[in-house]
């Protein structure tokens, strides 16, 4: 299994080589004292079709839900993660969804020009306002 690590949960694991670690833990939410270290999870995964049984004996947990976390850890099977060093977008709540949809547009030659002036012009109507 592969995560790509870089966040609300944290892994501990051992640097094997470069940017990817042997994940020996996966830990939810801790407080920074409790963080085994500073990587994240941003929930990015290559899983085997072993996930489908571990998901199976998974109790959910806060709110009913149940954790691929939780699952991942019940595969047995060796954990790696891939530390991202590209910029990453929170998309938890519909501002910073639209935000990152709106810089992700504005960076695609397909959309960007017609997407620049559409906010230029909505931005000029709402300062004239």
């Amino acid at each position: 299994m592969v995560f790509f690590a870089s966040a609300k949960h944290t892994l501990k694991g051992k640097e094997v080589e470069g940017d990817i670690y042997l994940v020996e833990d996966l830990v939810k939410k801790p407080s920074p004292e409790e963080a085994p270290s500073n990587l994240g999870i941003l929930g990015r995964y290559v899983l085997t079709p072993a996930i489908f049984g571990a998901i199976e004996g998974t109790h959910p947990g806060k709110g009913g839900e149940i954790q691929l976390t939780d699952a991942v850890r019940l595969t047995r099977e060796k954990i790696y993660a891939y530390v991202y060093r590209g910029r990453r977008y929170d998309i938890g709540n519909k501002l910073d969804w639209l935000k990152s949809n709106i810089e992700l547009s504005l960076r695609d030659e397909r959309f960007n020009n017609e997407l620049e002036k559409f906010l230029q012009s909505h931005i000029y109507n709402v300062n004239k306002q």
